[in-house]
């Protein structure tokens, strides 16, 4: 398949201090915070974003953020359901693979499994340890199916409630990986050594 009918869309907050990942500012603190939420965006965009095998896009909130760049896509206002929903009804044909901003562990062969996957299946997954996940990629073809009514997200219920919305259709499964939300799970990671002389990357004591 043509590379430009295969998207990969990275979802993402703009990095901005004080902003997003309260959870993770309250252990390392909103600098450390930014560095990170910073670090990542980049790291993903060049890892992931020179991929001849697809084609990357960026969306971002605010959607201001994005305006003027060919590559970019508003995610527009509602909760997270709404605005995926909206960006899956946007894109050209082909399948879709999305991606958070927050998962380290993510790389080109991963992405590559979940579009190889959807030649067969009408979804994959790629479950994070805290029970939602770190990638949805749907084929849209021949039907679009709308895995997101309902979804309980930031809880440990997110991956069952869109897999109770997928049933009955076939859905592959990537490896687990774990979301970078507090200060313990930032310390287990890559970037937290990658970043370790950094003096910022401390927990923070109140």
């Amino acid at each position: 398949m043509d590379a430009d009918r295969r998207h990969l869309v990275i979802f993402a907050r703009t990095p901005a201090f004080g902003i997003g990942k309260r959870r993770l500012a309250a252990g390392i603190g909103e600098l450390a915070t930014l560095r990170f939420q910073r670090f990542m965006l980049a790291d993903l965009r060049r890892r992931l974003g020179r991929d001849r095998r697809w084609r990357t896009w960026l969306a971002l909130t605010p959607d201001r953020d994005g305006r003027g760049r060919p590559d970019s896509l508003p995610q527009g206002g509602g909760d997270l359901g709404q605005r995926l929903r909206r960006l899956l009804a946007a894109l050209p044909p082909g399948p879709v693979v999305v991606i958070g901003s927050d998962t380290p562990g993510v790389t080109p062969a991963d992405i590559a499994s979940a579009f190889q996957a959807l030649g067969a299946a009408d979804a994959v997954v790629g479950p994070a340890r805290d029970g939602g996940y770190w990638l949805i990629g749907l084929r849209r073809m021949p039907r679009r199916l709308d895995p997101f009514d309902g979804v309980r997200w930031s809880t440990a219920h997110a991956l069952a409630d869109t897999l109770s919305n997928l049933k009955g259709r076939p859905v592959a499964r990537l490896r687990t990986l774990e979301d970078i939300d507090d200060h313990q799970s930032f310390k287990r990671s890559q970037v937290c050594r990658d970043l370790r002389d950094d003096r910022e990357i401390r927990p923070q004591r109140g």
